[in-house]
């Protein structure tokens, strides 16, 4: 169990390419981090200086009020998870979990009822004596966190492991680390690109951009709040649909169709008027109503709910309607918004 203090970390390479910019986070004990956003945002990096495996160049990290910015890896009682598993393949599962308490040198008791307690918790109890070849994508991840869990580690860190699974076993073994976590009341960072995974583990998300922090909250702060465009356009599935608007007295005009204020949004909009904005519209906010007309472009229908394509001023629009519907390209459907948010065009950041 550990507390950690990320303060103001940086990354920069030896050809001063930096891929992480002032990293600051305070993590509580127990407590489940996921960092998210695309590839080359700088999450895998900030994981890495986490475990010992990058160089912080500049700030601190702080774990359990020690200053470990420069102790080695062995040394900060932290157990990485990676995408690829890394099981020797020519050891049993046992062996593979017991290894590092092996080199430990820990008493063989010892080792033997930490594998046992660990199979048991992740369901291996019938595979210790298999080789990994032998077992599936989601079993050999299992072993992976397995070995991590027999060193009882302060920390977790997870870095893409569900990556090399199918649909299926990537949700089933989600499951499983939701599961783990709940058990072992350890704290956890973990990493990934996938927002489902994000939502739906985190207790708090850091969503990341070009090697910068963009926002910081619990799942529901990022999808009903976010802080920019950025998180706005990220978060969320299909993503946020934007549209550049002119704000009036009383409402906001676009080339197709416009949105009328209340009066607290016109407050808000205030010193913007005369002025473009950006407002977004998450696609299951975008319903049937009678504030403008769209053309049907294309439809997916998944069951409790439907996809309904369109095209607005140019760009692809997505409506999520909660029901199955029958519309066909080329039908003329009316929809009104039933929640919206606005973003500075300059900054790209929430008006609020």
């Amino acid at each position: 169990m550990a507390e950690l203090h990320l303060q103001h970390l940086d990354k920069i390479y030896d050809n001063n390419v930096q891929a992480v910019f002032d990293f600051n986070l305070d993590i509580k004990d127990g407590e489940f981090i996921v960092l998210v956003g695309p590839s080359g945002c700088g999450k895998s990096t900030t994981l890495r200086m986490v475990a010992g495996l990058e160089d912080i160049s500049n700030g601190k990290l702080i774990i359990d009020g020690k200053d470990v910015t420069r102790m080695p890896p062995k040394d900060r009682d932290i157990a990485m998870v990676f995408q690829n598993y890394a099981l020797y393949g020519h050891m049993t599962i046992y062996e593979n979990m017991a290894f590092s308490l092996m080199l430990r040198k820990e008493d063989k008791n010892v080792i033997h009822t930490k594998v046992l307690a660990a199979a048991e918790i992740l369901g291996l109890s019938e595979q210790l004596n298999k080789k990994p070849a032998q077992l599936s994508g989601g079993q050999r991840q299992r072993v992976a966190m397995g070995r991590a869990i027999v060193r009882n580690p302060k920390v977790f860190l997870f870095d893409e492991p569900l990556s090399n699974l199918d649909a299926k076993l990537r949700g089933a073994t989600r499951r499983e680390i939701m599961l783990l976590h709940k058990r072992l009341k350890t704290t956890m960072i973990y990493v990934t690109h996938d927002q489902t995974e994000a939502l739906t583990l985190a207790d708090r998300i850091v969503c990341m951009s070009m090697g910068y922090v963009q926002q910081v909250g619990t799942p529901l702060e990022l999808y009903d709040t976010p802080a920019n465009t950025f998180v706005a356009t990220f978060i969320g599935l299909p993503p946020m649909n934007m549209f550049d608007v002119k704000v009036e007295k009383d409402k906001l005009v676009h080339h197709e169709f416009e949105y009328k204020l209340s009066a607290d949004e016109q407050k808000l909009l205030s010193s913007y008027v005369g002025k473009e904005i950006i407002l977004g519209v998450r696609p299951e906010h975008i319903t049937p109503g009678d504030a403008f007309e769209i053309v049907v472009d294309n439809v997916e229908n998944l069951g409790q709910n439907t996809l309904v394509h369109t095209v607005i001023d140019g760009k692809k629009v997505v409506c999520k309607f909660r029901e199955w519907c029958l519309y066909k390209r080329g039908d003329k459907v009316k929809v009104s918004f039933d929640r919206v948010h606005f973003f500075d065009k300059e900054t790209t950041n929430a008006i609020r």
